[in-house]
């Protein structure tokens, strides 16, 4: 018997649906044209929305930081691996994101698995749209909690979800703030109305958010003005502040009750010193400079209304995020194979990424892009799409 056939015959199955994952390699830093697998191409695969992953500000600040601190922490934050640059990060992200308190995570990841199974548990009851990221859909079964899916950004349906289930101990609502398949925004007001009515606590994860919308990239919160309604916001470090990294901002009741209960806070060590200077310097040129910010908006509106004339459909779209809907995944496999051929990185994304027939190219603008970029990589779309019959 062969314990382990299930595994080839899942990897058959994947290559014969054209679901099987091809992972290049990146030859050098990021930007808008890169090296992958020996060939330049341009890059539409990245979240580097601000060109930060290989800004020289950010990279001396690394660099001075190795020299002081070494290499690692050692540890875990709360035995011996806490520095100062983990403190000046988290007070400059409380300030940019004008909340009381924030603490770091490894990651965005590790920061949802922090949170969630903090907040609830037996007995309490999750409501999360049901195109969160991955990180919540695994924070919400770690917690335990009963979890109800409520239709993609239906404040409604929200409502309906809610209004069945007031012997519940607690109540936790989570969204994405900008979807990162979509590109789409939460309707973050109208979910906070409906919690507030309703005794919920709010979660907003603004890992696509943060460095795009708002003012100088201040997230989803700061968007929509609802500055001191959202009780738990998480984010990033690893996409528009172009290193890595998460953290949870809010209330200083907030984040130290994760310092006591987060587990990925506890039980794994912290980010590097290298990588901490690095997001500070980040959260920095953000707080002081909108410019880059100005212009990813600009390239995304410049590409999106090429790509929209062509005749592609981008779907519900309102960020820098852009799916380029093919449908079928096999097809989308084989016309991000021809773009990489053409000379541009544009990798395909399908199920359980996205559902089924929805197969798409997610194209990530970016502020390091120009027009001429851009307008080229419009052709080579329009180009490519006829020859698949897909205009």
């Amino acid at each position: 018997m062969n314990k382990l056939g299930f595994i080839t015959e899942e990897l058959d199955t994947l290559k014969e649906t054209g679901l099987l994952i091809h992972i290049r390699t990146v030859e050098g830093p990021q930007g808008a044209w890169i090296a992958v697998d020996g060939k330049k191409v341009l890059n539409l695969c990245s979240n580097n929305y601000l060109g930060f992953a290989n800004n020289p500000a950010l990279k001396s600040a690394s660099q001075r930081a190795v020299e002081t601190y070494g290499v690692g922490p050692a540890a875990v934050r709360t035995i011996a691996g806490t520095i100062t640059l983990h403190k000046q990060l988290e007070e400059k992200i409380a300030a940019f994101k004008g909340v009381e308190s924030a603490l770091s995570f490894q990651s965005g990841f590790c920061a949802n698995l922090a949170v969630i199974p903090a907040i609830v548990s037996d007995g309490d009851v999750v409501f999360s749209d049901e195109l969160n990221h991955a990180s919540i859909i695994d924070g919400c079964r770690l917690s335990k909690a009963r979890i109800l899916r409520y239709e993609h950004g239906n404040p409604e349906d929200l409502q309906g979800k809610l209004s069945n289930e007031k012997n519940a101990r607690r109540k936790l609502i989570i969204t994405d703030g900008v979807f990162s398949m979509e590109g789409d925004i939460a309707p973050l007001p109208e979910i906070i109305e409906i919690a507030d009515r309703f005794g919920a606590i709010t979660m907003v994860d603004d890992a696509h958010g943060e460095g795009v919308l708002g003012r100088g990239g201040r997230g989803i919160v700061d968007h929509f003005q609802l500055h001191g309604k959202v009780d738990i916001e998480v984010g990033t470090m690893s996409k528009a502040f172009g290193v890595v990294g998460g953290y949870v901002a809010g209330s200083k009741k907030i984040t130290d009750y994760l310092a006591q209960k987060g587990r990925p806070f506890l039980f794994s060590s912290a980010v590097t010193a290298a990588d901490v200077a690095a997001c500070i310097v980040a959260v920095d040129i953000l707080s002081s400079s909108d410019g880059l910010v100005k212009q990813v908006w600009e390239n995304t509106a410049f590409f999106q209304e090429k790509m929209r004339e062509i005749g592609f459909n981008l779907g519900r779209t309102k960020t820098p995020i852009t799916p380029v809907i093919i449908g079928d995944a096999k097809i989308a496999r084989d016309f991000s194979q021809k773009l990489f051929e053409e000379g541009i990185f544009a990798q395909a994304i399908g199920y359980p990424t996205v559902p089924v027939g929805k197969a798409r190219i997610r194209v990530m603008i970016s502020a390091t892009h120009t027009n001429n970029d851009l307008a080229w990589a419009a052709e080579r779309f329009r180009d490519i799409g006829k020859s698949f019959h897909i205009l």
